[in-house]
């Protein structure tokens, strides 16, 4: 019967030992209350070297009052097939939040209407470009492997109706600038917008475009057409952006993030004190990179841009990323005492396959620092460092800057909420594993001091509590 009871106790431990290996852990969002929506965008219909850049209104997108944890998206075809940049070049995506007066209705598409109207009131991120880069969520052709997870307990706060105008309600827009690259003549120059591959002379606005500006968003605008190889047939396909969204129901229990969008082209400057006006951050988003000479060629060929501008409020940094184009080599962010705040890194491809395109970036590095160790104060002036590779020119590029940030809090309990490399969430994952080891010593121990007594009372010994 003792050893019965013995071998029922290591049975258990074994049991138990099995259940806390990491690699047999369910990591489904939906054991833990995050909830997953996937939606197609409107149809994008393409052909070698057209190009689409329009914007969606009125998207698909979870109701109630949420907290975002995570927002993923990419170009699939009409059988769900994801496809690749050399192929269809994602030159970017956004998503902007803003409120529709009830009762006016928007087509699904329809121009961009500039939010210049009294039906229409964007709400923006925190900042801290004036006029663009009011978008909650956006990258570009890096989407595949760039890790957007939010961690416990943070969440970006969407769908409360005390935010909301009376009178409004809450919707979403989406632009999609996509870039059909199938038998380009020139695919870097197409992707990199130059204007002579385009063949323009005015904007979509019907302005003249500089001599001096050669390549840009100016030059690749809805309708227009890149210059494919002579002969080139390709077929017309219709397109979509697949996007998917993770959210938990709003909980006071959540911490609220602040998004904030920072641009290497402002041209902020820090006002004298003698100068009673403020100074506007108008933000470019695009700029030229050109050629390092034939003296550096056999150099380090890195073209630096960088700004340095007053953060508007202070708080923890949760997370971080940057956004660079071909030939970006990676992008910091650094406070005033010199300290790195994030540093983000491009991911190129090596193959044909989606995701792992060779001569593009398939992804960036993120930063998740440890809850309450990388502080910004409020007014505190911050130097965005944006690098590219000069060994040749590269037209249109862009250097943003991503990060959510939460109000200075006390330190949240590492031990209790963390994420893993993949930016999946792991709620007490470490708690539950250390609490079943223990009891597993527990048990072991007891089947050992069971054994033991018993072996004792058979040869006449007294048990002895250990």
């Amino acid at each position: 019967m003792s050893r019965c009871l013995n071998y029922q106790l290591l049975s258990l431990a074994l049991l138990l030992l099995m259940t806390v290996d990491p690699s047999s852990q369910s990591r489904s969002t939906e054991e833990n209350g995050v909830k997953s929506a996937v939606f197609l965008s409107p149809k994008i219909v393409l052909e070698p070297g057209s190009v689409s850049n329009k914007f969606y209104y009125n998207i698909d997108f979870p109701k109630g009052h949420i907290a975002i944890k995570n927002f993923d998206a990419e170009v699939v075809d009409e059988a769900g097939n994801s496809v690749p940049l050399h192929e269809t070049y994602l030159h970017h995506w956004v998503v902007v939040r803003y409120y529709r007066q009830k009762g006016v209705e928007v087509a699904k598409y329809h121009g961009n209407l500039g939010f210049h109207q009294s039906d229409f009131i964007v709400k923006r991120n925190s900042g801290i470009c004036d006029g663009g880069l009011t978008q909650y969520f956006g990258l570009g052709s890096e989407t595949r492997k760039t890790i957007t997870y939010v961690p416990d307990p943070y969440g970006i706060e969407v769908g409360n109706p005390a935010e909301v105008p009376p009178g409004y309600e809450e919707r979403w827009l989406l632009n999609v600038h996509a870039i059909d690259t199938r038998g380009a003549e020139d695919r870097l120059g197409c992707t990199e917008c130059r204007c002579d591959l385009y063949n323009v002379t005015k904007d979509e606005y019907d302005r003249n475009i500089e001599p001096d500006y050669v390549g840009g968003l100016r030059c690749c605008y809805d309708e227009t057409r890149c210059r494919v190889k002579e002969g080139f047939q390709g077929a017309r396909r219709s397109l979509y952006l697949k996007y998917t969204v993770k959210y938990i129901d709003w909980d006071p229990s959540i911490v609220p993030v602040k998004i904030y969008i920072l641009d290497v082209t402002d041209t902020w400057k820090k006002p004298d004190k003698s100068t009673p006006t403020v100074s506007r951050h108008h933000c470019k988003i695009e700029y030229l990179v050109e050629s390092c000479s034939a003296a550096e060629a056999n150099a380090d060929c890195t073209h630096t841009k960088k700004i340095s501008v007053t953060f508007p409020s202070g708080g923890d940094v949760i997370y971080g990323v940057a956004h660079q184009h071909t030939g970006g080599t990676g992008s910091a962010l650094h406070g005033e005492d010199g300290r790195v705040i994030c540093s983000s890194l491009p991911i190129y491809g090596e193959g044909k396959e989606p995701g792992n395109e060779a001569g593009y970036i398939v992804g960036m590095s993120s930063c998740y620092p440890r809850p309450g160790s990388i502080k910004i104060s409020e007014g505190e002036t911050v130097t965005l460092i944006s690098n590219y590779s000069s060994a040749q020119r590269h037209t249109g590029v862009m250097g943003l800057f991503y990060l959510l940030v939460a109000e200075p809090s006390p330190t949240p309990n590492s031990f209790l909420h963390s994420t893993d490399g993949t930016g999946e969430i792991v709620i007490l994952h470490n708690a539950v594993g250390v609490l079943a080891v223990f009891g597993i010593a527990l048990l072991v121990g007891a089947a050992v001091i069971y054994q033991r007594r018993n072996q004792r009372e058979e040869e006449g010994y007294e048990s002895v509590l250990m």
